[in-house]
């Protein structure tokens, strides 16, 4: 479907028509378009909300693991976990934004232009009806999950990975020399051997990285 109309004295393109809209009409759509922008600010404080959340709890659990050399480098596994509980939960918000925000794109390219006088196609309106009658996130979870690392976690996490092998490094006497495989050691939690944890750890890091790199470049009627 066709994204914008076409500017002032230019001549209508095949399936763009004037379109005409009754005052109740009219006003019908604009409360629509007030009540889903009202929504896109409460689930964008809600976003903000949930990278605070990761931030705080990152940063008091580094606090933890790094003021005392007694205590286990295992903390930063609990808060590589717990960032991801938060991302979850902030994709799963960043999904229902983004349905506001596709009914607001979809009113702004086409029903604005064409009170403003553009001509735009007529049959935008089942667009809109079709959005509003099966409410549904034009943003997979995939899609949701890399988007929200590429804007944030990414760097949460990165920022957690080198203090867990500062953390590592601290807890070895001075003059200590890594050497592998023997090093792999310094991971040991109980009777999980280091190396384990290490493979472990690399895989999820691994997975975050493939969700980033995969998620669309594009929202929904942003192309054209």
């Amino acid at each position: 479907m066709p994204g914008t109309g076409l500017g002032p004295g230019a001549q209508a393109a095949s399936g763009l028509t004037d379109v005409s809209y009754s005052t109740n009409t009219a006003n019908a759509l604009i409360h629509l378009y007030r009540a889903e922008v009202g929504k896109m600010t409460a689930y964008r404080q809600r976003l903000d909300m949930t990278t605070n959340w990761s931030v705080v709890t990152t940063a008091g659990l580094s606090s933890f693991a790094l003021g005392d050399v007694n205590n286990s480098h295992a903390t930063f596994l609990f808060a590589m976990f717990m960032n991801y509980f938060f991302l979850r939960l902030e994709a799963r918000r960043f999904r229902t934004y983004e349905i506001a925000h596709h009914r607001v794109r979809i009113m702004e390219r086409f029903f604005y232009p064409a009170m403003l006088g553009d001509r735009v196609d007529p049959g935008w309106h089942q667009l809109l009806l079709a959005e509003l009658g099966k409410p549904r996130s034009p943003m997979s979870r995939a899609d949701a999950l890399g988007w929200r690392l590429n804007r944030n976690y990414l760097w949460i996490y990165a920022a957690v990975l080198a203090a867990w092998f500062a953390k590592l490094d601290l807890a070895q006497p001075k003059g200590w020399v890594l050497e592998f495989p023997a090093a792999f050691s310094l991971a040991d939690i109980g009777n999980f051997p280091g190396w384990l944890v290490f493979t472990l750890v690399g895989a999820f890091y691994v997975h975050l990285i493939a969700l980033a790199a995969r998620a669309a470049r594009t929202y929904p009627l942003e192309e054209g």
